[in-house]
């Protein structure tokens, strides 16, 4: 399996997963950018970590070209995203040709916020706008409570495995964390070495330098998500 990094609009990813001449793509916010990468692969899937317009919004284009795709959705956006084929809840699989990613729920950022997690080898897993390097989404349908837990699922994922995010947040990501954990070395390092694009991260840099991981409870980490709302 190799991963490649689809930028698409102003600062969102999309993910070709790709096994021999077989793809996936995770979150096409739009389809141009995908397809210009499809030379020599045949794309099989689509993997939707939720329903918002900047990760679904190339999804009619491409099922146009590809009709025979399968679109893959949490049961909770049933309605919300398009041309879905199957629904998914928690700890079902999706499968291309040997890779298979497990689903883990994570509502907070929306109510059917999902990520695909792919055990072998050091490991992925694809979270769209859950968990960001150094950040976390704003929780527009879920609680904090909701979130908190949603985070410390993919927290507890072994610290070898790619994190594969939705946005290209990390600059403001860092100075955020910097704000709030001004004692905390990782942190500094992280920030002095960063080099753009900066996918993938790792669940061991996450757990290092997020600051909504390492709050100590609910009401830390609620403070810090509405702190960051407003931070410039």
């Amino acid at each position: 399996m190799r991963v490649l990094a689809v930028p698409c609009l102003k600062d969102n990813f999309a993910y070709l997963v790709i096994d021999g001449t077989n793809a996936a793509v995770v979150d096409p916010g739009e389809a141009g950018p995908v397809t210009a990468q499809l030379e020599g692969i045949t794309l099989k899937a689509i993997w939707l970590t939720h329903h918002h317009w900047d990760h679904v919004g190339g999804v009619e284009a491409l099922v146009a070209a590809h009709p025979e795709l399968e679109v893959v959705a949490h049961t909770k956006d049933r309605g919300r995203a398009p041309k879905v084929t199957r629904f998914v809840e928690e700890g079902d699989t999706v499968e291309l040709g040997s890779v298979r990613a497990r689903i883990i729920h994570n509502p907070g950022h929306t109510l059917g916020a999902i990520s695909y997690w792919i055990e072998d080898g050091d490991g992925a897993v694809f979270t769209g706008d859950t968990l960001f390097a150094a950040g976390c989404g704003r929780i527009f349908e879920g609680t904090p409570e909701m979130m908190h837990a949603s985070l410390a699922k993919l927290a507890a994922l072994p610290p070898s495995t790619r994190v594969y995010f939705g946005h290209e947040y990390t600059e403001a990501n860092l100075k955020f964390a910097a704000r709030v954990e001004p004692n905390n070395e990782a942190i500094a390092a992280r920030r002095a070495a960063l080099r753009t694009p900066s996918t993938p991260s790792t669940i061991a840099d996450e757990r290092a330098t997020n600051p909504f991981l390492l709050a100590n409870d609910v009401a830390e980490f609620a403070a810090r998500r509405t702190a960051k709302d407003s931070f410039r």
